[in-house]
């Protein structure tokens, strides 16, 4: 297993969204493999295929108590569809908008269906983390992180950081 390069804001691949999984073959089996020894390098609790630059509908996550076991859990091509409630996520972040924290308003309760890495179908009835995790993974998706989701204020300053790295680093080189 590998562990992969996460993309990060502002890479066009994160706004361009995902295209379904026609295939479950050996390929996609190593990169769910390398996706979850990414997720887990990076103490992350979910990982979509675009941050690891793969233009494919499928996320990983694991919010068990026991991460060190590594029972994660895949869903391919997850659509939701169902939302109850609603909820503000605290200080949500993210592997691919490093250095932001910020709240996020999302659905309490979530039923997500898709396929699992054999290819059976897949329902999962979701609330507090996991509906927060769901959420958040098949945002990237769809092309939306949770920049986007941010306050304009905050949203903003964060662009102008990133803006100020950028032209550093240029300068840099």
């Amino acid at each position: 297993m590998t562990v992969l390069d996460i993309v990060t804001y502002p890479a066009d691949v994160l706004k361009d969204g995902a295209l379904p999984v026609a295939n479950i073959d050996g390929k996609l089996q190593q990169l769910i493999d390398d996706m979850a020894q990414t997720m887990y390098a990076h103490q992350g609790v979910g990982l979509a295929a675009v941050q690891v630059d793969s233009g494919l509908r499928l996320v990983i996550y694991d919010v068990s108590d026991q991460r060190e076991k590594q029972q994660f859990r895949v869903v391919i091509n997850p659509e939701v569809v169902a939302v109850d409630g609603e909820c503000v996520s605290e200080q949500e972040g993210c592997l691919s908008v490093p250095e932001l924290r910020t709240d996020v308003k999302r659905a309490a309760t979530v039923r997500v269906e898709g396929v699992d890495r054999e290819g059976r179908p897949l329902v999962i009835d979701a609330e507090g983390l996991e509906a927060i995790v769901l959420q958040h993974e098949i945002d990237h998706l769809n092309g939306t992180l949770i920049l986007d989701r941010a306050s304009r204020l905050k949203r903003e300053l964060y662009k102008r950081k990133v803006q100020k790295r950028i032209k550093q680093a240029w300068q840099e080189t």
